[in-house]
């Protein structure tokens, strides 16, 4: 936790810092990096995909560090898990699309989701609810090719690869089970050429 070089460089791997700022390293050593423990608990709460939590605890370090160097907080940890929240609020808006399991809480951060009224978010809801007892429903490879295919957004090759089967095999997972989740989901509508 002393050593700290790889955060005061930005994506370029060009010093944040100037050698002139001993007070802002000190400050950052002294009142940011004891946060490190709470802050990783924090992130592994908030965000489900664990492989991230280094890459978003190193970018909360390179904003903290970069408004710092402009004005020192006052209030260093309140600073530090507010920068951490809206940085894991921007990343669920940058995706196009938001994992089932992207974070465990969306309201305890906050987000603002594009939903006009209640009702439209009630619906949204119900329907994630359906889609997810559907895929619940799948025979297991169908139900591990679609997550990684719809969810994972994983090419059939890199699917292929990590079940240990051919493409071929894949096709044919995914096409049963998108037919099956069509079943499950329209039942005899899609027989009629409508919904449900």
């Amino acid at each position: 936790m002393s050593e700290t070089p790889e955060i005061f460089c930005d994506g370029s791997g060009s010093p944040l810092a100037a050698a002139g700022m001993p007070e802002l390293k000190a400050w950052f050593v002294r009142e940011v990096l004891p946060l490190e423990a709470n802050l990783m608990q924090f992130l592994r709460h908030n965000w489900r995909d664990h492989s991230d939590i280094e890459d978003i605890l190193h970018d909360v370090y390179v904003r903290v560090y970069e408004a710092a160097r402009r004005q020192i907080p006052d209030h260093a940890k309140a600073f530090v898990f507010t920068t951490a929240r809206n940085l894991l609020s921007n990343r669920i808006r940058e995706r196009a699309v938001i994992p089932i399991d992207a974070v465990s809480d969306l309201d305890a951060l906050n987000v603002a989701i594009e939903t006009p009224d209640p009702e439209r978010g009630a619906v949204a809801r119900d329907e994630l609810r359906r889609i997810s007892t559907a895929i619940d429903r799948l025979p297991p490879r169908g139900r591990q090719v679609v997550m990684l295919r719809r969810v994972d957004g994983l090419s059939r090759g890199e699917i292929a690869v990590r079940m240990g089967i051919s493409e071929d095999a894949v096709s044919v997972h995914l096409s049963r089970a998108m037919d099956a989740l069509a079943s499950i989901l329209f039942g005899d509508a899609t027989d009629k050429g409508e919904r449900p």
